[in-house]
């Protein structure tokens, strides 16, 4: 304990004493350290959590509006075209409402289509839900004063007649704004509509005048009801807690989350975390399109973001809870203050007990001595038989200590990788089943030209491999391998990508054009070809491997499927052969060639390969009647009719010189032209080497 020198009047301290509170003030100053930038670090990685969210959850209901909004410029614009081609006349009623419906059925976000004339009759198209429409018809003639509604089913399909019904009604289309400023107005545009003919609903409409050989017939509407787009907000996953709403500028509520509204119900389901909202929407008015901050509520601190929607006057608010991403940290910290407080009151116990047996008392049996001894050298004092022994187990004991110190400092990062244990980060195989795009590719007789070429061949292949490296990770590819030549590419993992097959086709045909264009070569001149076979399905991926390494890679038969898929670019003298799952997932976007129905080494059922031609966009006609001449053939050929499949297979080649699967197909056809093949015939090619 601390006390006064008799000599000096100083305060001392023992030697017990001062290592305890060393000790203890060094663990202490690291803990305080260690946990503020802990919990530092921790915060700033969720906030970028919560912002993340955010970010997508605008990007979501950004592009929802937009497709809402071009939906009903579609409809608008399909329906006007009809009436002013006079394909359909404003008074007929039977095409009118088949026309209204077919809108109806085939925009999902549309609510109605209306239309009223200048004399104040009108007529709409409704949705009922998902499963219900009606039409009704309001005329001043015709039971004026009435509205007439015919109810219809909705099934498969079709629509059935249920029932029809006469009922009073107040509604005047003339009275309502929409309806008299666009029958003065050139050209559709938007207005916020409340009142309907069934009663008081919120809603947008794209309403523009009618006009057939200059002559104004009357205004139509495209009408999507606020309950669609509630409906819609319901779907996303704001975090576990909280909300996205659609406000007005002013604060007013468009849209919050509803997954039972319709055009039949709509705001059953209670929002506490609107006020929240409405408030960072009065706060953020000067904020510009984008604004991020925090509100304060007698519930506790919001996280909100307000993004301008491509809709005039409308923005999107999403509010999560704080406690909802800095909940689970604020636990953590108090966890580990806890758990620090009581290791340093441990530490000092120790630290002063190892004082104590290690200093304080080999240093109290000799105090008399030093004080005789204090000038000796370290060797003197070591001389005495009695005292000087335990000041050389001192200096050992410190020089120890040193390099104990020093060894320590090995361990270090051992010390780090338990703590990344304890925090759960952990790296151990395991993979989860995932349907995935994989793509094969290699260049055309490399093996002889390497052989040719000896170390020459290293720069090529480096030129090559970059090349190729770039294209897949600029369309978003994950490159698994290289195995020489060949280079193994997967799309859809790590990170979500739902046009998986669509992106790993981009790059193919990317792949392709960029060799081509690098005027690559090899030792006879002659420019470089590549062989890709891309395959679509399920498929094993992540960790692979063993305790010792690991490798994020995909496995499966249907990535086998795409190795072998690529070594078939040879038998049929294509460039890209992409699996049958693939051209389904691809879609209308690429433009295929059904090559065959083939057997690859190593399976025995048939599958049917397609040869990616290229971006349907940028396919000449020609190359189109080339490819109905090869379907159309092998359609002869499935169903035995071999001399029609001859010819149209010389159609192709007439269309295309040279093309290989044309020549191959007709060399199948003639020796089976003139005989019957036998039951056992199959229209299935099976290919022997990989």
């Amino acid at each position: 304990m601390p006390r006064r020198d008799a000599a000096g009047e100083r305060l001392t301290v023992s030697i017990r004493f001062a290592v305890s509170a060393l000790v203890l003030t060094a663990i202490l100053l690291t803990a305080l350290a260690s946990s503020l930038l802990w919990w530092r670090t921790s915060e700033a990685i969720s906030r970028q959590l919560a912002s993340t969210i955010n970010a997508q959850i605008a990007s979501a209901v950004r592009k929802e509006v937009s497709a809402i909004v071009s939906e009903a410029r579609a409809a608008h614009t399909a329906i006007r075209t009809l009436f002013l081609q006079n394909v359909l006349d404003t008074r007929e009623a039977d095409k009118r409402e088949f026309v209204f419906l077919s809108q109806l059925q085939s925009q999902a976000t549309i609510s109605s289509a209306a239309f009223g004339w200048p004399d104040g009759s009108f007529f709409a198209a409704h949705k009922l839900g998902d499963r219900r429409l009606e039409m009704m018809e309001i005329s001043l003639t015709d039971h004026p004063g009435q509205r007439r509604v015919d109810e219809y089913d909705v099934v498969p399909g079709d629509i059935e007649f249920a029932s029809r019904r006469f009922e009073p009604t107040r509604f005047k289309v003339a009275d309502q704004p929409w309806f008299k400023e666009s029958l003065a107005a050139e050209e559709p545009r938007w207005f916020s509509v409340d009142h309907h003919p069934s009663g008081e609903r919120p809603a947008i409409a794209l309403a523009g005048p009618i006009d057939v050989y200059q002559e104004r017939q009357g205004v139509l509407a495209i009408i999507i009801e606020h309950a669609r787009i509630a409906r819609f907000l319901a779907q996303l996953q704001v975090g576990r807690t909280g909300s996205a709403f659609i406000l007005r500028h002013d604060g007013g509520l468009v849209a919050a989350p509803d997954e039972t509204a319709d055009e039949v119900n709509a705001g059953q389901v209670p929002q506490p975390l609107l006020p929240i909202a409405q408030q960072a929407m009065r706060s953020s008015r000067d904020g510009g399109d984008a604004w991020r901050g925090r509100v304060q509520s007698g519930d506790g601190a919001f996280e909100v973001a307000r993004t301008a929607l491509p809709f005039p006057g409308w923005s999107l608010v999403t509010v999560i809870p704080e406690a909802e991403f800095l909940g689970p940290v604020d636990a953590a910290l108090r966890r580990v203050i806890i758990g620090l407080g009581i290791g340093a009151v441990l530490a000092a116990l120790v630290s002063a007990a190892l004082a104590r047996a290690v200093i304080a008392a080999p240093l109290g049996r000799v105090v008399a001595e030093l004080r005789h001894i204090e000038a000796f050298a370290l060797e003197q004092v070591r001389r005495h038989p009695s005292r000087l022994r335990e000041i050389a187990s001192l200096s050992s004991a410190i020089h120890d200590m040193a390099g104990g110190l020093s060894s320590f400092g090995k361990f270090i990062p051992a010390d780090l990788v338990r703590q990344l244990l304890r925090q759960g980060v952990d790296a151990r195989p395991g993979g989860h089943v995932q349907e995935l795009s994989v793509m094969f590719i290699d260049i055309a007789g490399f093996t002889g030209l390497s052989e040719r070429m000896g170390d020459r061949v290293v720069p090529l292949l480096s030129r090559y491999l970059d090349l190729i490296s770039a294209v897949i990770v600029d369309h978003g590819g994950t490159i698994d391998k290289f195995i020489g030549d060949a280079v193994m590419a997967f799309w859809g993992a790590p990170a979500a990508q739902p046009d998986h097959a669509g992106l790993c086709c981009r790059a193919a045909l990317a792949c392709r054009d960029a060799v081509a264009a690098s005027r690559l070569c090899d030792d006879d001149g002659r420019p470089l070809a590549i062989r890709i076979g891309i395959n679509s399905g399920p498929m094993l991926v992540g960790n692979i491997g063993s305790e010792l390494r690991l490798n994020y890679t995909v496995i499966g038969d249907a990535v086998n499927v795409a190795s072998r898929l690529e070594g078939a670019n040879k038998v049929y003298g294509t460039d890209i052969l992409i699996g049958e799952g693939t051209a389904r997932l691809a879609g209308e976007a690429f433009l295929t060639r059904e090559i065959d129905r083939i057997a690859v080494y190593g399976r025995e059922e048939g599958l049917r390969v397609h040869e990616l031609v290229g971006l349907a966009e940028n396919v000449a006609a020609q190359d189109m009647r080339w490819i109905a001449h090869y379907a159309r053939g092998l359609r002869d050929y499935r169903a035995q009719d071999f001399a029609a499949a001859s010819a149209a297979f010389e159609a192709v080649l007439a269309l295309k010189p040279g093309d290989r699967s044309a020549e191959s197909m007709i060399a199948r056809c003639r020796p089976l032209a003139g005989t019957r093949p036998d039951h056992h015939w199959h229209p299935v090619t099976a290919l022997t080497t990989k």
